[in-house]
């Protein structure tokens, strides 16, 4: 069975969420973790802990994207399934994200592309 169409596509999109989760983190791994401890507060575990747990979840969403980009170019079920978790994240940046996710889950959950990964998983 071919690859269907939009494949590429959306997994370049997967590549771009990561892509954009992994600044996030490194902007505030780099910039405000720093900015916190040279404040020399005795009381910097809070804010520590506040940009720490982020910075966790953008990287955990980076790895996500990427796992997802991969599996798809792999013709994986597991990075079909990875990319609408993926998708149903994004739908939280409105109003760009949220249409793309839409159309990301739409298109993954068709009945030809799910084909696709069964055939190529099975």
């Amino acid at each position: 069975m071919e690859r269907p169409d939009l494949l590429v596509l959306v997994a370049v999109w997967e590549f771009i969420t990561a892509f954009v989760a992994l600044v996030g983190a490194v902007c505030i791994g780099a910039i405000a973790i720093p900015a916190v401890v040279a404040t020399g507060d005795p009381y910097v575990a809070a804010p520590l802990v506040f940009l720490s747990i982020p910075t966790l979840l953008l990287l955990c969403y980076a790895g996500l994207g990427t796992a997802g980009g991969i599996g798809l170019l792999l013709g994986r079920e597991w990075g079909r399934i990875m990319s609408i978790v993926d998708a149903a994240f994004t739908l939280l940046w409105f109003p760009i994200g949220t249409a793309l996710g839409i159309l990301v889950i739409i298109y993954l959950t068709k009945a030809d592309v799910r084909d696709y990964f069964q055939v190529r998983s099975g």
